[in-house]
């Protein structure tokens, strides 16, 4: 509590009252003096006012399903335009496994209302068809009969859908099934010139924010399990997902398997979480290193897909036999990105421009909210995001990744058991004990990107979340499985219930305005016409163009 006086004094009664409430809600946990030192010049240079207005995004996946809540064997609905093309509705793996996107905007009301919007624009063009809400799928076929996304004849197009062939074999056609959401965070480009010149960095502006977006990246992969606590939300499956599903599962009732102090299903080994990948060790240290990995794992060997066979009978399984196809199958929580240029591969992008954002992928959908998720767990992601930005980030050594592993596989299984323990530096702590330690850092940060509103929405937004670790019965998950046991009812029954539901929700709106129906409607029309022309455009073979395109490398 004195290191907090001293900054009270310092910055004055205003700014250090940013402090002062942090530590009258959480309790005197000590934050690392490079923490504090860090958002002290923030505080003493703007009141940390440069941290506000970052960009943001949303990519959210959700199965379409028949009437009775089968896995929908029909194709891309034609009224939502071509999959391959449109910039807001695509397919993920599945034909029926589709992927809204939103545009980066600076306020989360924006993304949601644009996730809403897409979501009632495309409601119609369903037919009877239904969205599923959960994570964990619907009621799914076999392997073979899953259907893959199709994107048309272009060399372009073909190859995304042999990648996904490539992961069905690899992975299963099942596991991929799976859907969650993802949230795209940059932070504002007044944050990183004021941020460098308070941090004394003299290397150009786009080393200095690729290596702060890895110091950030680096302590998500720390502490993301906190994230699978608070936001986890799939618990239990169906049973037809047992083709893919450990034995010995614990059953709820007839129809359902799950695990009793389980955050995110999804996100253990049952779902991304796997054994192949966890093998491969992609440095985070330096984007030179995170680029050179992934390229090795890209042009190396796997003898596992090596017995699949690359082109087997005139027909391709998958579009290599190495660790990796390409470099999005490789699996993490959370992503470095760049905007890439037509047909730039991902890590060429990055090493033309550097780290342009972040991408968190370990946000389950959320059934209790329409959408998916909802402005809370926005506003606590980014504050949380950027806490793991401003603390101290060091190196990653190769002995610590199975801790990382663990304690991110173990969260996602048993993170809500009493008795779990977290790794840490070798030693055993609870989740609980170590999130205190967490959460006054994310809410001074807060408390910055509240500063000059009434509303305190962030810090509202912390506090919601705060609650969840003293009451582990009101997180998501837990919820969804009282809600199974008080309804006397199987997961696969309530999610069905529930997507009927959010049919009805989205039905029930007021019309989209004028002016945005059009937009949504000339982006399918152009994005038929684009797939056209890109089809018309090819003017090689796909052997030539899968050689050309592997011959390009990270550097373009």
């Amino acid at each position: 509590m004195a290191m907090f006086g001293s900054l009270i004094a310092r910055f004055g009664s205003v700014r250090g009252r940013l402090y002062s409430r942090c530590i009258l809600e959480f309790g005197a946990h000590a934050l690392s003096a490079a923490f504090q030192q860090r958002l002290g010049r923030l505080v003493k240079a703007d009141s940390g006012r440069c941290l506000q207005g970052g960009f943001r995004g949303i990519e959210k996946e959700s199965l379409r399903v028949t009437p009775d809540g089968y896995l929908s064997r029909a194709g891309h609905p034609a009224g939502l335009g071509s999959a391959l093309t449109n910039p807001f509705i695509t397919t993920d793996f599945s034909e029926a496994l589709l992927e809204f996107v939103t545009p980066a905007v600076g306020a989360n009301w924006e993304a949601l209302r644009d996730l809403c919007d897409i979501h009632q624009f495309c409601y119609p063009h369903l037919g009877e068809e239904l969205l599923w809400v959960t994570s964990m799928p619907c009621k799914i076929p076999p392997d073979d009969d899953i259907p893959l996304a199709r994107y048309g004849n272009s060399n372009v197009g073909q190859m995304k859908n042999i990648y996904r062939r490539g992961l069905g074999y690899r992975y299963g056609r099942a596991m991929q099934t799976i859907a969650g959401l993802h949230f795209n965070y940059s932070l504002p480009g007044k944050f990183w010139e004021t941020w460098q010149e308070l941090e004394g960095n003299r290397d150009s502006e786009q080393e200095f924010r690729s290596a702060a977006y890895l110091g950030l990246i680096r302590n998500f992969r720390r502490f993301g399990w906190l994230l699978l606590y608070l936001t986890g939300a799939s618990p239990a499956l169906c049973k037809s997902f047992a083709q893919a599903t450990p034995a010995g599962m614990p059953e709820l009732d007839e129809a359902t398997f799950y695990q009793p102090f389980a955050t995110s299903l999804r996100m253990s080994d049952l779902g991304y979480s796997n054994k192949t990948q966890a093998r491969l060790n992609i440095s985070l240290n330096r984007l030179e290193d995170y680029i050179a990995d992934l390229s090795s794992a890209i042009c190396s060997p796997e003898p596992a897909y090596e017995k699949i066979g690359v082109k087997v009978d005139g027909k391709y399984r998958q579009l290599n036999s190495n660790h990796l196809q390409i470099e999005n199958e490789y699996y993490s929580p959370i992503r470095p990105k760049r905007v890439a240029h037509s047909g730039e591969r991902p890590t060429a992008a990055l090493r033309r421009g550097g780290i342009e954002y972040v991408e968190v992928r370990s946000i389950d959908l959320n059934i209790f909210d329409p959408v998916g998720l909802n402005q809370n767990v926005m506003r606590f992601v980014e504050a949380f995001l950027i806490y793991c930005l401003l603390e101290e980030s060091p190196p990653l050594e190769e002995g610590d990744w199975d801790e990382l592993l663990q304690n991110h596989t173990q969260t996602a299984k048993q993170g809500r058991d009493p008795d779990f323990r977290l790794r840490r530096h070798g030693k055993l702590c609870s989740l609980r004990s170590w999130a205190a330690e967490i959460m006054p850092g994310v809410a001074a940060v807060a408390e910055l990107l509240d500063a000059g509103s009434e509303q305190q929405d962030y810090r509202a937004a912390v506090n919601a979340q705060a609650e969840l670790l003293d009451d582990p019965a009101a997180t998501p998950s837990a919820r969804l499985l009282n809600e199974l046991t008080r309804n006397s009812c199987s997961f696969f029954e309530f999610a069905m219930a529930a997507a009927r539901g959010h049919r009805d929700y989205f039905s029930a709106l007021t019309p989209l305005p004028a002016e945005r129906l059009a937009s949504y409607e000339a982006a399918v029309k152009d994005s038929l016409e684009l797939q056209k022309s890109i089809e018309a455009d090819d003017r090689i073979g796909f052997d030539e163009y899968l050689a050309a395109y592997y011959a390009s490398g990270p550097a373009g």
